[in-house]
């Protein structure tokens, strides 16, 4: 009888062990960035991208905005898309709470090559990021798309479907519009949509309460931006859609 006992015991511990280790991290924002890698962006380019992120993610404001939250972490992905076939998850779910995490997210990304140089399909980043966040193994208040690009969706299906499909889904897409003047493989006017690009984001692949989109003039810029954006969505109230430009 003890011996059942003790087996019965160790049995329940067992099962307890699992749960405790299904059970979802809570944290403040699930944050998927994707990241267009298209080839109207060079090598130089591409790298100026990763130098901002790596800056966005070293600032003390960040930081403080991301202890700051009632969890005092966010999750984090990054993805890297091309053509509607070319769409990689570079970094899969981490989760960044201070600047020891946030650095090794840095190191990891840093690290990472390019994944594609084709064509631009915004849509086939979406529906990955959807799929991530299924994915994520947190529990987040609020789940977040932050597509970085700088040209209009010429692959896949259109964009306007895959938003629409990723607000079904309960998430906010936010967006930073490159103003790519020396695009390598497109003429200026293909990157540049009648209205801009930035109104071109707006209008069809951002979306959702207090989305925004950031506009940036000069890669150089990039960190710069992403560090306004990345406090805004992990510690914004939510509100109207606005357009920051950053020159």
């Amino acid at each position: 009888m003890c011996r059942i006992a003790v087996v019965c015991a160790s049995a329940i511990w067992l099962f307890l062990g699992v749960v405790a280790q299904a059970r979802a991290e809570d944290v403040d924002v699930a944050l998927v960035m994707v990241s267009d890698v298209s080839r109207s962006i060079d090598d130089s380019e591409y790298k100026l991208e990763k130098d901002g992120y790596a800056r966005a993610f070293s600032n003390s404001q960040v930081l403080s905005a991301i202890s700051g939250g009632p969890n005092g972490r966010i999750a984090v992905a990054y993805l890297e898309f091309a053509g509607n076939l070319e769409v990689h998850t570079v970094i899969d779910w981490m989760t960044i709470k201070d600047q020891q995490t946030a650095q090794s997210f840095i190191r990891r990304l840093m690290a990472a090559p390019r994944s594609f140089s084709g064509r631009t399909s915004i849509s086939a980043g979406i529906d990955r990021a959807i799929e991530l966040f299924s994915e994520s193994g947190v529990s987040a208040p609020r789940h977040v798309i932050d597509v970085c690009g700088d040209g209009t969706n010429n692959s896949g299906r259109d964009v306007p479907l895959a938003r629409d499909d990723a607000l079904k889904a309960g998430a906010i897409i936010n967006g930073l519009a490159i103003i790519n003047e020396h695009p390598v493989s497109w003429t200026f006017a293909h990157v540049q949509p009648p209205g801009g690009l930035a109104n071109y984001y707006r209008e069809n692949v951002t979306g959702g309460v207090g989305s925004f989109v950031v506009e940036v003039h000069d890669f150089s810029a990039f960190g710069e931006a992403m560090t306004r954006k990345l406090i805004q969505e992990i510690a914004r109230v939510p509100g109207t859609a606005e357009t920051v430009v950053t020159r």
